[in-house]
């Protein structure tokens, strides 16, 4: 299984390339990207590994949401034309990052748990109420946005009033990806707990096409960009306030931190038996939200000769 991965997707017949941590990226006219996810792994500002599948795992997982939310949402995509392949429009990126959260949650500095541990009630533009216990619902599901940092810099916390106040969106654009995300989190709620799972909290990115009309891009609802809690599990975790059983998308981060500073030391050598724990994290993921079974397609001497094939169609000339 191990040598069935895609650790880049470097094809110079393609036009109009950039590179980002995970998606390898072309621009192929004035309406038209191709998004290639690569089964690179990203922590800490690098690639920590590749990931057997996970490229293929998180494009179909995307799709399964795309497809079950395209009522609520406009989206980018327009065809598959591989596993691990999005041809989607081309957008301009608002440069507003939307977190929708569900509960008192996370761990950061800036995660609305940390910050009400520390004593605020107010945040994000939100009044909290005093008496939440970590990880318990909030009283009603709430947006945290940031700004999207796309010089590589920290996104910073936002109110609703400062992104229009400050021209990020205007109050138009503001209240259709507001009420966009609370929607699709209210649809991916839903859909979770019919699957014996929680949606705790997740992200979004909106652009716009040429005529100013707004898309949903990048993915949705993936174990990259959200979390999930196994429901089984939640009420005796929040009894006790231990940290509910989850998909945890941080095996490997978590097995870094334990060897090593990440932001000072180098990175230790990741281990085969690893490398394949997190691809199996993110099987069952995938399975355990669609409630399909994974079939990874293995045509092709490599993944890469197999997305070559399936690109050719795109190929200048």
């Amino acid at each position: 299984m191990i040598l069935r991965t895609l650790p880049h997707a470097r094809i110079p017949e393609l036009p109009n390339p950039y590179f980002g941590k995970v998606r390898d990226c072309y621009d192929i006219d004035n309406d038209r990207r191709i998004l290639v996810t690569t089964d690179r792994i990203s922590a800490f500002d690098q690639i920590l590994a590749v990931i057997p599948w996970k490229g293929q795992v998180l494009t179909q997982l995307a799709r399964y949401w795309f497809e079950k939310t395209s009522d609520i949402a406009p989206n980018h995509v327009i065809s598959y034309p591989d596993p691990n392949v999005v041809l989607g429009k081309r957008l301009t990126i608002l440069p507003v990052e939307i977190v929708v959260r569900g509960y008192l949650a996370g761990s950061t500095s800036t995660s609305i748990l940390t910050q009400y541990s520390n004593g605020l009630r107010r945040m994000y533009g939100h009044h909290l109420p005093d008496g939440l216990r970590p990880n318990q619902a909030l009283p009603q599901a709430i947006i945290t946005p940031t700004s999207k940092a796309f010089d590589g810099g920290h996104d910073e916390p936002l109110s609703a009033d400062e992104i229009v106040s400050t021209g990020l969106l205007t109050k138009s654009q503001w209240d259709t990806v507001s009420d966009m995300a609370l929607a699709l989190f209210a649809r991916g709620q839903k859909m979770a707990a019919d699957r014996g799972l929680i949606l705790v909290d997740t992200k979004y990115e909106f652009g716009t096409d040429a005529s100013g009309a707004i898309f949903l891009a990048d993915e949705i609802h993936t174990p990259d960009s959200s979390r999930y809690w196994l429901a089984s599990g939640y009420p005796a975790a929040l009894e006790t306030g231990s940290r509910p059983p989850s998909f945890d998308k941080d095996v490997i981060r978590s097995w870094v931190v334990a060897r090593c500073d990440p932001y000072k030391d180098p990175i230790p050598e990741i281990p085969a038996d690893m490398i394949e724990k997190t691809a199996k994290v993110y099987i069952d993921a995938y399975e355990a939200i669609t409630g399909q079974t994974f079939v990874p397609d293995t045509a092709g001497a490599t993944p890469l000769d197999r997305v070559r094939s399936n690109l050719k169609p795109y190929f200048p000339g």
